[in-house]
């Protein structure tokens, strides 16, 4: 099978270089920005996503065998956040037709996730607390950080709007990603009751 994107050329020799002691870093294109401009506050954001969902993956493999499916998901995720890191680190005429991204297909993908692992969930009747187990917390975290990414991504100029759409449906994922696994544990999950103040 062909692969779809080229392999990444990275050689991290040092980990510090003092390049960036003046406020500024290097795009995909080599062109130098500032570190406080919104292509990379938003390309910033996605990696926390990322760093977030790898500590939710790694509660969720804590789980066994109960929430296995997810954990691999997971992994899968934290691949697509960097082909989209990829694409928000390049300006758009430096794009190469074999740059990872990520695609109508991976959004495709979390959709029909998004919908086989709801139906197993009971319909909703206000909206849900985070914190019902440790995953769920962690998996709302996770969401709230991808709404950020999400929000960011409308701040660059030309922005992807695969990337986009791709965030928004990830953000709903992993709201019905926090109900599935409270599910397959079964630990009631906290619901909003405006009265308990």
């Amino acid at each position: 099978m062909a692969e779809t994107f080229s392999e990444p050329h990275i050689h991290i020799n040092r980990v510090y270089t003092r390049q960036g002691d003046n406020g500024e870093t290097r795009l995909v294109g080599g062109q130098q920005i500032r570190k406080d401009d919104p292509r990379i506050e938003c390309y910033g954001t996605v990696d926390e996503l990322n760093s977030f969902i790898g500590l939710a993956r790694t509660t969720v493999e804590q789980l066994g065998e109960p929430a296995a499916a997810l954990a691999v998901i997971l992994k899968r995720v934290q691949h697509e956040l960097f082909n989209a890191g990829s694409i928000l680190a390049t300006l758009p005429s430096d794009i190469h037709p074999r740059q990872p991204r990520v695609t109508a297909a991976e959004v495709t993908r979390l959709e029909s996730e998004i919908d086989l692992m709801n139906e197993a969930l009971p319909a909703l009747r206000s909206f849900v607390l985070p914190g019902a187990s440790r995953a769920d917390a962690e998996l709302h975290v996770c969401r709230t950080v991808c709404r950020r990414a999400e929000r960011l991504c409308l701040t660059v100029s030309n922005y992807d709007a695969d990337t986009l759409k791709y965030l928004n449906r990830l953000s709903d994922a992993l709201f019905v990603w926090s109900r599935w696994v409270n599910h397959q544990l079964q630990i009631q999950e906290t619901l909003w009751q405006p009265n308990q103040s």
